[in-house]
């Protein structure tokens, strides 16, 4: 079965002004990196469609949604946060985000894809279930598992975060739901200042200094997150893939490189083969330093699709 890859136009017009590093040309190196790399033959393109009010607040409150919803603008700016703001398209942008998640989670459960990868913006990992914080507005990531709990009836999911930054709003959604394994490394101590104490059982985070590097990083992965992971025995899997680790990533400051984003995605998927029919859903998060995006997220995707 193929690899999905799935995106909308609507991500590219929600943008928070010049100079912010969450922005639109993110999407588009992407775009070129899968033209240069010539992958995209064995890719499944998708639109994305525009998720439910009711699928998002599967995992936000009403009223968080509804306060997301009139801060949108007219024109210009509204800022939520500082380093979170809103245009005339967020509101839409966001909803694309989420509706992918969920349409590529239906698509890999009902059997059409072995899995995917969701080309997405604005990200989500940092959005809590009662505030929008780091750039995200809406947990993309969150909003999918929770819907392959609730929807398919799942018994158990895992999640695998490995942006820069904690997701700490996947881990304030999930934190003691035994159905759900979140594993994730970061930077620490590192925005937002988050997810080395007082774990709860089901989170495996390992909180890593600055210029940690591949080789440490994958050693960590093999020494802890596998073996939970098997012990677990998740039935889909769910990737906050962030890249913003990379060695030439400003908003970070550790040491991977393309080649430890494909060893990562070949861990997750060997998990998913034995236990979950290969079943991942991939969601883009971090990952600012253009070139390097577009690199690595080649790199999870040739890892995805078996290339």
């Amino acid at each position: 079965m193929a690899t999905a890859f799935y995106s909308h136009p609507d991500c590219l017009l929600h943008e928070m002004g010049p100079g912010h590093p969450e922005c639109p040309e993110r999407l588009q190196a992407i775009e070129d990196q899968l033209i240069a790399s010539r992958i995209e033959s064995f890719l499944q393109r998708e639109q994305a469609p525009l998720a439910d009010v009711a699928e998002i607040a599967r995992v936000h409150t009403r009223a968080h949604i509804d306060y997301v919803q009139r801060q949108a603008p007219g024109e210009g700016h509204t800022w939520l946060d500082p380093d979170t703001a809103m245009n005339p398209h967020t509101w839409q942008a966001a909803l694309r985000a989420a509706g992918a998640a969920v349409a590529a989670t239906d698509a890999v459960i009902e059997g059409r894809y072995e899995n995917a990868f969701c080309s997405i913006r604005p990200p989500g990992h940092h959005a809590e279930p009662a505030r929008a914080m780091g750039f995200c507005f809406f947990n993309n990531v969150a909003i999918a598992a929770r819907h392959a709990l609730e929807v398919h009836a799942l018994a158990r999911v895992a999640i695998v975060d490995f942006d820069v930054h904690h997701g700490n709003g996947t881990e304030a959604a999930f934190a003691g739901d035994e159905r759900v394994l979140m594993c994730s490394f970061f930077q620490h101590p590192f925005y937002p200042f988050s997810g080395a104490e007082n774990q709860a059982a089901n989170m495996v985070n390992l909180p890593l200094p600055a210029r940690t590097n591949g080789t440490a990083v994958r050693e960590a992965i093999d020494m802890i997150w596998l073996p939970r992971l098997d012990a677990f025995k998740p039935e889909m899997i769910f990737v906050s893939a962030g890249f913003d680790a990379h060695r030439e990533d400003d908003l970070g400051n550790m040491g991977l490189v393309e080649n430890d984003y494909a060893w990562i995605t070949e861990q997750i998927r060997q998990i998913a083969e034995r236990h979950a029919r290969g079943r991942i859903v991939s969601c883009l998060e971090g990952g600012y330093n253009l070139s390097a995006l577009g690199r690595s997220v080649v790199a999870h995707l040739r890892a995805l699709a078996g290339i």
